[in-house]
């Protein structure tokens, strides 16, 4: 399984260390940011992390001594593209557009096993990529849901949604439940079960699966983008690692030591809902999965870093609190120490078992016990 990305390094150097692309992407703009140390939108060899020095040339493709952030983005874009390529029991079919437009970011890929477990429809699970709601693409999402599919039980499906250069809230989620309609629709065809839908999202992607979980059936959510219009968007669990929950409080609750703003103009927040945060409270609302939390919500796994530096650890707090008071179980993972990321082998397995239990209906327990940050081999 492909490991989530921690976001204490920059970006390149996760590369080097061989960590997964889906968090490669998140919030990749704001760790470019940090190691700006005198704020010139470029790195020089000084700035440059000195674990991945030997990729310095190659990014600073215009050799003038400094790497820009367009640079890093073009060098991330190419290693996506190299891969990843799924094999043995996975065939994938790349690009399918889920809204009636040939808009390249409204599109997904379905990942099928090629000799299924069962001849029983096929239960579904959805990756949404993160990336601060302006970076990353569905790519992310092929190595996470590889390893179900390759077990031939499930069928896997990475999905691409409009940034905030293009668009602002709510076209993020009108994408997102387009692309869960679209899958309803095409059930039958691919002989998937459209009841048994899971999703799965890191950082901005943890907000937007969040708000598939408890904005079901909220036509202002909902939308009316696509040819699947009158099918239901909702889902039957969801997985949300480190989301955003409720914009207005997350500076409030910043760790010491966070560089980041939420409620500037220009923060990740800002620029999705159109306006500073505080100044759009509505909006900020709007955008909120908080907001829409009922008793009718599917099951949730909620997990999140303790040391988060990027999302406070409080978004996730609220979230399992607005459950609990709503009546419902979600399991709250606590991974202690943990930052922006995280890819103990212990919360993949319970991922997996949460999964199951919901979309297979395997009687099993999934522990909400804290997991303990492993500590990593540092690569050089």
């Amino acid at each position: 399984m492909t490991t989530y990305g921690r976001a204490a390094g920059w970006v390149t150097a996760a590369i080097v260390a061989g960590v997964g692309a889906a968090c490669l992407a998140d919030a990749a703009a704001d760790l470019f940011k940090r190691s700006d140390r005198n704020g010139d939108g470029k790195l020089t060899r000084d700035e440059f992390p000195k674990r991945a020095m030997r990729l310095f040339d190659r990014i600073d493709t215009n050799r003038d001594g400094a790497v820009t952030l367009e640079e890093d983005r073009a060098f991330r874009a190419s290693r996506r593209r190299q891969g990843p390529a799924p094999g043995g029991n996975v065939k994938i079919t790349r690009d399918i557009p889920y809204a009636g437009t040939k808009n390249p970011r409204q599109m997904l890929d379905l990942l099928l096993p090629a000799k299924p477990a069962t001849d029983k429809p096929l239960p579904v699970i959805v990756f949404i990529h993160g990336g601060a709601w302006r970076a990353g693409n569905k790519s992310a999402g092929i190595g996470r849901v590889a390893p179900y599919v390759a077990g031939g039980h499930y069928a896997g499906v990475s999905v691409g949604y409009r940034l905030t250069s293009e668009a602002i809230w709510p076209a993020q989620i009108h994408d997102c439940k387009a692309a869960i309609r679209w899958i309803r629709a095409h059930a039958k065809t691919h002989h998937l079960d459209g009841e048994k839908i899971g999703v799965w999202g890191t950082s901005a992607g943890g907000h937007l699966v969040a708000m598939l979980g408890t904005s079901g059936g909220v036509k202002a959510m909902d939308g009316t983008l696509g040819p699947h219009a009158g099918l239901p968007s909702r889902v039957a669990c969801v997985v949300d690692c480190f989301g955003p929950t409720d914009f207005t409080q997350m500076d409030a609750h910043r760790p010491p030591g966070a560089r980041m703003t939420h409620d500037a103009a220009d923060s990740p927040e800002s620029k999705l809902i159109g306006g500073p945060v505080q100044a759009n409270k509505d909006k900020a609302a709007a955008a909120s999965p908080l907001t829409y939390v009922s008793k009718d919500d599917p099951p949730f796994l909620i997990a999140h870093g303790t040391a988060d530096p990027l999302v406070p650890f409080h978004q996730s707090q609220l979230l399992d609190a607005a459950l609990r008071n709503a009546g419902l179980k979600p399991v709250f993972i606590h991974v202690v120490g943990a930052g922006h990321g995280f890819g103990e082998a212990e919360f993949t397995t319970r991922v997996r078992t949460f999964f199951d239990k919901h979309l297979r209906g395997r009687n099993v327990e999934v522990s909400s016990a804290p997991i303990k940050q492993e500590r990593r081999r540092r690569t050089e």
